[in-house]
């Protein structure tokens, strides 16, 4: 570009450029594993019209095509870039919550979970100890009827 210049100045780029459509860029979209992200590009750089102008030299003609080039290898180059950069953050996301749920929530839940399997076996064992108790109760008041009732009969029948 710099030489085409050099040879016949800028009037003659602006004039070999007047023509051309800019370059269409369409980006494809995908999603893996839940990120969306771009897949892919098609890029349409549009043939120079034959209604425009001729560049001045052979230097603008393979200036032209090297940009076509950069253009195409720009736009695969920006789709990688992105989908790279869209994929990193959702990774560096899932290590921290990663990281969250085994120092914090991991841990709790083991926690509650413990309590929860506990509680079966001490309600069990407070229902033993109160049925035991009900039936010292029990036995107890039977012996104080035996005792009593025996006694009663005695006094009665004196």
């Amino acid at each position: 570009m710099s030489r085409g210049i050099v040879l016949v100045g800028e009037h003659a780029l602006f004039s070999a450029a007047a023509g051309l459509a800019p370059a269409d860029v369409t980006v494809r979209w995908t999603a893996s594993m839940g990120v969306r992200r771009p897949s892919g590009i098609s890029c349409t750089v549009s043939a120079r019209p034959t209604s425009a102008a001729t560049p001045g030299t052979t230097a603008l003609v393979h200036a032209e095509a090297a940009y076509r080039q950069a253009v195409r290898a720009a736009t695969d180059h920006g789709c990688a870039r992105a989908a790279a950069r869209i994929v990193g953050a959702e990774v560096a996301s899932t290590s921290r919550r990663v990281r969250a749920l085994r120092r914090h929530w991991i841990p709790r839940l083991q926690e509650a979970l413990a309590h929860v399997d506990l509680a079966p076996e001490q309600s069990e064992h407070e229902d033993s100890v109160r049925r035991r108790w009900a039936a010292q109760v029990l036995k107890g008041m039977e012996r104080q009827t035996e005792r009593d009732g025996p006694s009663e009969d005695r006094s009665a029948r004196r």
